[in-house]
């Protein structure tokens, strides 16, 4: 597009024409001490279009109507300084030719340059200052300094970069960049298929052209690295944009999605290679922050499971909304150990209290309760994998039905405000003892307020599986990418829903704030994705090729597991909530005979490690369990 045929252009263009008009009048001012002469006052008349149409031409051929201003750096103040000095000697030239100098004071060409100057860099300087101070993520103080900084020249030395993206992450990058030559980078040029941006600058640094001319760029500047700098990107663009970096044949690498970056700013330290999760999806959850802080700033929280996947990760976005105290209730020493560490280093004004012990064992689970008193409980803690539970259904029981029971005790105990518990997909139309077991546990949760037993509010969230998690298929495949193969998947069909860590503990989070008690919040998982496809991305992300270079071995499916999983149960009626990633399924009525004595059968049953009983007794309870054959 030409560089004229933008909104922003004729802003600027109808902005300078005045500040060069108001210049070049208010110079005779300040000449005069503001009482303008006759004489004078019809040559300033005369001579003002000359100025505006001399100057403007100037402004246009230094290129002044390129850059983009919110991204204000030294390099455009001195291009400013250039053409204005230019077109102030051009007009003494032109002045001098025609006139002679004839009724002019030599002193107002010297205070039209420096009234020009300032006026013009001044208008840029303020576009970009108030972009800066919108911002909101910094204070003033710190804000002043790296906008100082960010004056300084571009270094021409280091690794030859192009950043795909021109928007404020990559400015953000570009700016970090040049501020710390020791970083060894030069960036080349950006990548935007924004046509607006095409032909202008960002510091100096051209906006080249779009994405399906990467290729091309790479080859001509003979780039040594791809930077992907769009961190909110959809998934379809992503897996475009990593097939073309791939095209390229030079290294690549990626700025983490919002959900990632806890503070949510974009530094070089984030960077990272591409990974799975980047093709999952980028797309950054918009939090109703006030409604979390209300239930969370201030108050006390407990998370069962904290040093797993799901539970350390909900530990950290729990953190950014300030709670008064978190109390880490985990019974692997080693990962309670590192989450420990990492929240008393990261957010020091959160009183973190780790408590090594078992959802099983009631005397420590009352104690932790009455010491710390918490307001708000989310119960992560679950046995997950679905073949071992097969193997062993007796833990399953005592785990994640009896283990919530416990907690659910202890909540009620201590009066706590809100109970959030962590379901999955798996409980809908289970087929295996780790998905019967989680929706015995829901069925519990739903009856806490359901049946009046309590005024806590009681809620579940229910979602597929999770990128990453331990014990996921994303960690084995990489392992058997790095043997050089086979990598194993269990069927050519079977699909999963996923989502990335973050994305899943932010949308906790919110549902948890929604709810009135008794509720189940269905997290939106997308689209079903077949994990043979994902073993496949995995490969190629890699370096490899499928089937060439690495071979998928399909092995038949494993003990317990479905080839599609459901996030809704027949009889649910789903209903939207405010949050368009969030649905809710009304309660269910109040029965609390299909628990009632059950319970303790299966806690029996599970002392005698009874597998056939415990299945009976959750078919007993789930009508819908189907079983599927079982594997020895």
């Amino acid at each position: 597009m030409p560089r004229f045929l933008y909104k922003n252009f004729f802003i600027i263009f109808l902005i300078d024409i005045i500040l060069i008009g108001f210049s070049w009048y208010f110079a005779h001012l300040l000449r005069h001490n503001f009482a303008i002469p006759e004489s004078s006052i019809s040559i300033l008349q005369r001579f003002i279009p000359f100025v505006i149409i001399t100057k403007i031409i100037i402004f246009y051929l230094f290129n002044l109507y390129e850059g983009m201003w919110r991204y204000t750096s030294l390099a455009d103040m001195l291009s400013i300084l250039k053409a204005a000095s230019i077109a102030s000697l051009i007009v003494i030239l032109l002045t001098f030719f025609t006139h002679r100098l004839g009724g002019f004071s030599r002193s107002i060409f010297i205070i039209d340059w420096v009234l020009t100057l300032l006026f013009i860099a001044g208008s840029r300087v303020a576009i970009r200052l108030y972009y800066w101070l919108g911002t909101g993520d910094e204070s003033a103080g710190v804000r002043s300094i790296n906008f100082l900084k960010s004056l300084v020249k571009p270094g021409r030395k280091g690794k030859r970069l192009l950043i795909i993206g021109a928007g404020d992450c990559a400015e953000k990058i570009s700016r970090e960049i040049h501020d710390n030559p020791n970083l060894g980078y030069r960036i080349m040029g950006y990548i935007d298929d924004d046509p607006i941006k095409a032909n202008r600058h960002i510091h100096g640094i051209p906006v080249l052209g779009n994405r399906n001319e990467i290729t091309y760029y790479v080859e001509q500047l003979d780039a040594q690295e791809l930077l992907i700098a769009m961190p909110s990107i959809a998934t379809r663009e992503m897996r475009e944009v990593v097939k073309l970096c791939e095209k390229s044949g030079v290294p690549y690498k990626t700025v983490p999605g919002m959900g990632e970056l806890i503070n949510g700013k974009v530094t070089i330290k984030a960077i990272r290679d591409v990974s799975y999760n980047d093709l999952i999806g980028r797309e950054p959850v918009k939090l109703d922050e006030e409604k979390i802080g209300a239930y969370l700033k201030g108050k006390r929280v407990l998370i069962t499971g904290a040093g797993g996947s799901i539970g350390s990760e909900l530990c950290r976005q729990v953190c950014r909304f300030s709670p008064q105290s978190l109390v880490l209730y985990e019974r692997a020493e080693s990962p309670l150990y590192e989450i420990d560490l990492e929240l008393k280093e990261r957010f020091p004004n959160v009183t973190i209290i780790p408590r090594l012990a078992d959802i099983t064992d009631t005397c420590k689970l009352e104690k932790a309760f009455t010491d710390t008193k918490p307001e708000v409980v989310f119960h992560a803690a679950a046995y997950k994998h679905v073949p071992m539970l097969e193997h062993n259904p007796w833990e399953a029981v005592g785990n994640n039905i009896l283990g919530t029971r416990n907690v659910i005790a202890a909540a009620n105990n201590a009066k706590v405000e809100r109970f959030v518990f962590v379901s999955t997909d798996k409980a809908v139309r289970p087929a295996n003892v780790m998905g019967s077991s989680k929706r015995v546990a829901e069925l519990m949760i739903q009856a806490q307020n359901g049946c009046n037993l309590t005024d806590t509010k009681f809620i579940t969230v229910r979602f597929g599986n999770v990128v990453g998690s331990v014990g996921s298929v994303i960690p084995l495949f990489k392992r058997q990418i790095e043997k050089g193969g086979p990598v194993t998947v269990t069927h050519p069909d079977i699909t999963r829903f996923f989502m990335t860590i973050p994305e899943a503990c932010q949308l906790i989070l919110q549902a948890g704030s929604m709810g009135n008690g008794g509720e189940i919040f269905i997290l939106d998982m997308g689209v079903p994705i077949k994990i043979a496809d994902m073993a496949e991305d995995l490969i190629r992300l890699s370096g490899f090729e499928p089937y060439r270079d690495i071979d998928i071995k399909f092995v038949g499916l494993r003990p317990g597991e479905k080839l599609y999983e459901e996030l809704i149960t027949e009889g649910e009626g789903i209903v939207n909530t405010s949050h368009k990633k969030i649905m809710v399924l009304k309660g269910t009525a109040c029965d609390l005979t299909i628990l009632n004595g059950r319970l303790e059968n299966m806690k029996r049953l599970m002392v005698k490690q009874d597998g056939d009983g415990i299945r009976l007794a959750l078919k007993e309870i789930l009508p819908e369990y189907i079983e599927q054959e079982r594997v020895s």
